[in-house]
């Protein structure tokens, strides 16, 4: 490594080093050095020096991407302003460097504090990292409050790697959780929103899911969901959201790809359902009133996390051709199918069907159609069909909704 030829230390660290130990392929390789962001640049010139709140350097090798930081320091005698703190406790800016034995104790959990010795192929371990390795515990370093407070996004770590190394977290890490959680809601929404892509696109999401809501961090996230998840009486939107997350595990398990979008308009289809459904009985018809919901919908949840505008954009497709799945007659199942969104919103119509939020007969409808020869979809789609009971269906406007449930909700 070229980091070694010009004296300078270097060690793999993070999660890569906990990786490796468990006998699982990292995802990526992080390194740890004496040298500064500056010295970096100039041992590598496929290198960009990025952040402000860490600095930290990207080295290129092709698409593959090293990070490489230098050791952090103690804060105690820095006065030169890199070490800036919110009144509330967050690091704003943490750029003092100093020495390995420095920058072990500013890592977060134990057994990310595991550092890979390139010179004699030994792993330093000042935290006792092995042993919570070992042992399948998840511990932070230092006083867990203070760290919540240093950076509240731990507690979303602390979460996402629990589950994804199926490790317990340490009493103390956990017992801060639920007190703190509202921290998270001084992190900027762009962060937020990086960090909901790991918690649910890493083929986890149920579990993940599950950890957040037993720490009250899920409303945190996505408030309007918790809200009418709470209000209602029934399981239906639950068990809604918790079939998307299945399917997107599978789905990552079978190495396919998931979508972002797909995920995030089922997170916030009962809030969209539900203020659509307040507009309607304002007197706008069911078009204009899932319209106006999603702009409202999704201007609160950007406040949160701010998604860029071709997922939101994508989720209104999805929301929208909902509706668009009852007009089976004529030429318009034709236009649909050259949605570019459209087996995205059948995969949304299907979850829905399948937990009791739309007709099956309809789902299965579009499935059928999709799969028929062109002389079977005149006949689906011919007005002589409407004296059948599928066709007695279509005509009647479904808005979107779950059908009746025992409660009267609709």
């Amino acid at each position: 490594m070229r980091l070694k030829k010009a004296n300078f230390e270097a060690y793999l660290v993070g999660g890569c080093v906990r990786d490796l130990l468990l006998g699982r392929e990292p995802k990526d390789f992080d390194v740890a050095t004496n040298a500064s962001p500056e010295q970096i640049k100039q041992i590598f010139r496929n290198c960009r020096i990025i952040g402000r709140r860490f600095r930290l350097a990207h080295v290129f090798f092709g698409r593959e991407i090293i990070e490489v930081a230098t050791f952090r320091g103690s804060d105690n005698d820095d006065d030169s302003g890199q070490h800036v703190v919110h009144e509330d406790g967050r690091l704003l800016r943490d750029n003092v460097f100093g020495t390995l034995e420095q920058d072990v104790w500013r890592r977060d959990f134990t057994v990310n504090a595991l550092y890979y010795n390139i010179r004699d192929f030994s792993v330093v371990d000042y935290t006792g990292g092995m042993q919570d390795h070992a042992n399948g515990v998840l511990r932070l370093i230092g006083d867990p409050a203070a760290r919540y407070r240093e950076d509240p996004v731990r507690m979303l770590r602390a979460v996402r790697f629990a589950v994804k190394l199926g490790f317990t977290l340490h009493p103390d890490t956990e017992r801060p959780i639920t007190e703190l959680a509202d921290l998270l809601r001084g992190i900027p929404p762009a962060r937020l929103y990086d960090e909901i892509l790991k918690l649910f696109l890493a083929g986890y999401g149920l579990q993940t899911y599950e950890m957040l809501q037993h720490y009250g961090l899920f409303g945190i996230l996505f408030p309007q969901t918790e809200h009418y998840l709470n209000l209602l009486e029934h399981d239906f939107p639950r068990l809604f959201l918790i079939r998307a997350l299945d399917n997107s595990d599978k789905r990552f398990a079978d190495g396919k790809s998931l979508t972002p979008y797909f995920l995030l308009a089922a997170i916030l289809w009962e809030p969209l359902r539900e203020t659509a459904k307040k507009h309607m009985a304002n007197g706008e018809n069911e078009a204009i009133a899932y319209q106006n919901a999603a702009n409202e919908i999704l201007n609160k949840q950007l406040r949160v996390t701010a998604m860029p505008r071709h997922i939101t954009q994508a989720m209104r497709d999805v929301w929208f051709l909902q509706h668009k799945f009852t007009r089976t007659l004529g030429s318009r199942p034709y236009r649909l199918l050259e949605q570019p969104k459209f087996r995205a919103g059948y995969d949304f119509l299907v979850l829905r069907a399948e937990t009791g939020g739309a007709e099956p007969e309809l789902a299965e409808w579009w499935r059928q159609f999709q799969e028929a020869d062109e002389e079977k979809r005149k006949i689906m789609t011919s007005p002589s069909e409407a004296g059948g009971g599928h066709s007695k269906r279509r005509r009647k406007s479904t808005r979107f909704r779950n059908k009746a449930r025992p409660n009267g909700n609709e």
